[in-house]
């Protein structure tokens, strides 16, 4: 922090963390400023709060090299909001669904793929701040690691600009762009074993296997039914792997069924 006198002979304060922070974001600092004056341009508050909001985007591997505060605080925080903001625009928006069905469409709404690709939209990826290992592993990409972001981001604009202005963010820059409709908000494992449990009287059975470093880790999974393999699929976690191989799996399956 660097203090500088006014003509008023006050002294303020000017944050350099923001400039200081850059290096660990993929984009220069100030092309990063512009990018985050964007971001709150499209979520209509003032750009006076790009200070305040940029602590969002500190993931806990830039914290630690640099003994800071990461954004995980916010990201606690900012979970709670969206899941408020969520079920109470589908409380308004569809007076008659059922709660399972509200439950449904809200999980597929806040799950971290939907928060991902919002925040990919929106250029998170050049914005988050990662420690050196997490951003040469391909971390600035990871869906966990923007929906948590996001997520973070929520709160920052709550704590600064007010509930009204996440709500309008989240129905016109995320909601808006996010598929929950009633064919769509079932994950491709449920589909898989709702379809093999109702045409086949079984459940689907996974296998995975795993590659690479601890910090590379990736998996690969199989999943079979009635002792047929199916699907394959993989991913930086057991969950993302055997989501794609349920995927392939159900295309399969559906394809048959269809066929007879």
């Amino acid at each position: 922090m660097l203090r500088v006198r006014t003509r008023s002979g006050l002294a303020d304060t000017i944050a350099f963390s923001f400039l200081r922070r850059s290096g660990s974001s993929s984009v220069p600092g100030e092309k990063r400023r512009g990018r985050l004056r964007a971001l709150l341009e499209n979520a209509g508050v003032s750009a006076a709060l790009l200070e305040r909001v940029d602590a969002a985007f500190v993931h806990p591997s830039a914290a630690r090299e640099r003994d800071t505060s990461s954004n995980e605080r916010l990201e606690f925080l900012g979970d709670a909001v969206l899941g408020f903001t969520v079920a109470r625009w589908l409380y308004v928006s569809f007076p008659d669904d059922s709660e399972g069905l509200l439950a449904r469409r809200k999980a597929a709404i806040v799950s971290d793929l939907a928060l991902a690709a919002s925040a990919r939209r929106l250029g998170f990826s050049d914005l988050v701040e990662l420690g050196t290992g997490e951003r040469a592993s391909g971390g600035a990409q990871r869906s966990s690691i923007l929906a948590d972001a996001f997520e973070a981001f929520l709160a920052a604009l709550y704590l600064h600009a007010g509930m009204d202005a996440v709500a309008q963010f989240v129905e016109r820059m995320h909601i808006g762009h996010t598929d929950f409709s009633a064919e769509a908000i079932l994950d491709p494992k449920t589909s898989l074993q709702e379809f093999t449990q109702q045409h086949y009287a079984c459940m689907p059975r996974y296998r995975e296997e795993g590659q690479g470093p601890d910090h590379q880790r990736r998996f690969t999974s199989f999943v079979c039914v009635k002792g047929e393999l199916l699907g394959t699929g993989s991913g930086v976690s057991k969950k993302a792997a055997q989501q794609e191989a349920a995927a392939q799996a159900f295309a399969v399956l559906h394809s048959r069924q269809g066929s007879v």
